[in-house]
């Protein structure tokens, strides 16, 4: 295919590696280069896929001239500089969740984007699934009647490490950010917008990040949502949206949803949807389209919902006075 999107990623973890998987998978993607912080890095992840340009540093993938895209797979807390470093050299960028530290971090980035004239998205990849995308129709359709209540839990039990990302404050630690940003986006997808009230309860552990906490997030009119997050306690990865004549069940991993359960009019009607690739190829689709189409933001994940999901955090890690060093 002539007209292939020429991506690079920049980092080499975990969530690097499963992007590259993703794009192996869409025959209109070419992965021509990767940044690491070390050579060795670069080329052992260029190695394992194929990537023919492996760069020592950041600043060299942004100044690849055959880069058009770039996927952000660091860790949050340098999610800023690198988007940042990306956009100044002109490249469309895919911005791991979570988006950023804090709002204000994350409005510099898409306000820069705009001065720049150059697509921006994050990486939030759950609302790209076809399931979720069945579910918003559905909503919108009346299917459940008005939704009431959306209960989200994202929960799992970590090692315990410490120095790890999971529960490092210097890493951006705690469950909120790493999952409970799922569970808070899910919410606002549904309902439609930043709650009127919030009331959010948090267990802070010893390396001073939240390992659990619950949330419950107040709307217009009266619509509530009820979620759960931890890095220290496993429960079933579920979400239910309750509205005035039935409600929809994704029964297993929402976030990245292949499955969902309509229960309304007296049955049960399960639908399943095909998955491409691992996942995570339907946000970078999304972003190939967007930019064949010179479109600067997506409508799936568009940025003024990433900056709303982002003041919510901000909320909700206020009333738990949580800050981050990076913060201070």
């Amino acid at each position: 295919m002539e007209d292939k999107t020429r991506w690079g990623i920049l980092g080499t973890g975990a969530i690097a590696h499963a992007f590259a998987k993703g794009l192996a998978a869409l025959p209109d993607a070419e992965l021509v280069a990767v940044g690491s912080r070390t050579r060795e890095s670069a080329d052992r992840f260029g190695k394992e896929f194929g990537v023919p340009n492996r760069h020592a540093s950041y600043e060299a993938l942004a100044g690849d001239a055959g880069v058009e895209a770039v996927y952000v797979a660091t860790p949050h807390p340098f999610h800023k500089e690198n988007t940042l470093l990306c956009l100044e050299a002109g490249k469309a960028v895919l911005c791991e969740k979570p988006f950023a530290m804090n709002s204000a971090e994350a409005e510099l980035m898409v306000a820069r984007a705009r001065d720049k004239g150059v697509f921006l998205m994050e990486a939030m990849w759950t609302h790209c699934f076809p399931a979720i995308r069945k579910v918003r129709e559905l909503v919108a359709g009346g299917a459940i009647g008005g939704v009431r209540i959306v209960r989200v839990e994202f929960c799992f039990r970590s090692g315990w490490n410490p120095e790890g990302r999971l529960l490092n404050p210097h890493l951006g630690g705690g469950a909120l950010l790493d999952v409970g940003v799922y569970t808070v986006a899910l919410a606002q997808l549904i309902l439609g917008g930043e709650p009127d009230r919030i009331a959010a309860m948090a267990h802070i552990g010893e390396t001073g990040v939240d390992e659990q906490s619950a949330m419950i997030l107040g709307f217009d009119g009266g619509a509530m949502a009820v979620l759960t997050c931890a890095v220290r306690t496993s429960t079933p990865h579920e979400a239910c949206i309750f509205g005035t004549d039935g409600w929809i069940g994704i029964p297993h991993l929402f976030w990245q949803p292949d499955r969902i359960v309509l229960h309304a009019s007296g049955r049960d009607e399960e639908m399943a949807f095909e998955r491409l690739g691992n996942g995570y190829s339907f946000e970078a689709a999304e972003v190939m389209r967007c930019l064949r189409e010179g479109r600067l933001e997506s409508e799936a994940v568009p940025t003024a919902r990433t900056l709303a999901v982002m003041r919510t955090l901000d909320r909700v890690r206020a009333q738990w006075g949580l800050t981050y060093p990076m913060e201070q």
